[in-house]
């Protein structure tokens, strides 16, 4: 399916990547968040991706309102909190998806690596569905998840940081009911359904070295499991 992409800004001024299908929606909307190197190429060939398969997606900047570095602590600040000004752009996002005439009232959420830790806690926030890759795992799950809307998480089985924690995840996930997808993929690394390294260049050697990139058989795989588990729960 072909993909048309434009800027548009939040009600709080902040800018965002708007692409959706050509051809006649409404569609379901989906709020994409950027992992910590911020909107990129890769995260633009996610979004037109996922609206390749069917999803008008908008995906804010959340690092536009400083310097970059200054947006990155501020924003791993409130994502350990639970609170703070990125989760009001979030909430501003999903607003405005839900109300563009192109959507069919029917929004997810979709976040990589931070954005994932994101996309994890506004579960219980107006979304129908939640997709989260590689994102953060609070200690206090129970709070995080407490009704939170269905969710499909994916994680790389050489993520020495998150890979122990994603038993609890879907212990919790049981335990309170909330219908899920949870994978590991052994092989994979953090940040595997990237499609080119990113980040800055000098990283990106020892990035490689920490298992840190793509994996294109397991991406493969996470996106099928995505876009159907999004075909249930974000069905008109």
């Amino acid at each position: 399916m072909q993909t048309t992409e434009s800027t548009v800004q939040l009600a709080t001024g902040t800018p965002a990547i708007r692409v959706q299908p050509t051809g006649e929606g409404p569609w379901p909307g989906v709020v994409m968040i950027h992992e910590v190197f911020g909107i990129d190429d890769v995260l633009v060939r996610q979004a037109h991706r996922l609206a390749s398969a069917g999803y008008l997606v908008l995906a804010p900047d959340l690092f536009s309102e400083a310097s970059k570095i200054r947006c990155i602590a501020r924003t791993m600040r409130s994502l350990s909190a639970g609170q703070g000004r990125p989760f009001e752009l979030i909430e501003a996002a999903r607003e405005l998806v839900r109300d563009d005439d192109s959507c069919s009232g029917q929004v997810g959420v979709l976040g990589f690596c931070m954005g994932g830790g994101f996309a994890l806690l506004v579960g219980s926030r107006g979304f129908q569905a939640s997709s989260v890759n590689y994102g953060m795992i609070p200690d206090d799950l129970d709070d995080a998840l407490a009704g939170s809307c269905p969710l499909v998480g994916s994680y790389g089985g050489r993520d020495r940081q998150l890979a122990p924690k994603v038993p609890r995840l879907e212990e919790t996930l049981t335990r309170l009911a909330i219908p899920h997808d949870v994978k590991v993929y052994p092989e994979a690394g953090h940040s595997f359904l990237n499609d080119a390294m990113n980040g800055p260049v000098l990283m990106r050697p020892l990035l490689k070295v920490a298992h840190v990139g793509p994996d294109p058989t397991a991406a493969a795989d996470a996106w099928r499991r995505i876009e159907s588990f999004f075909g249930e729960h974000l069905s008109s």
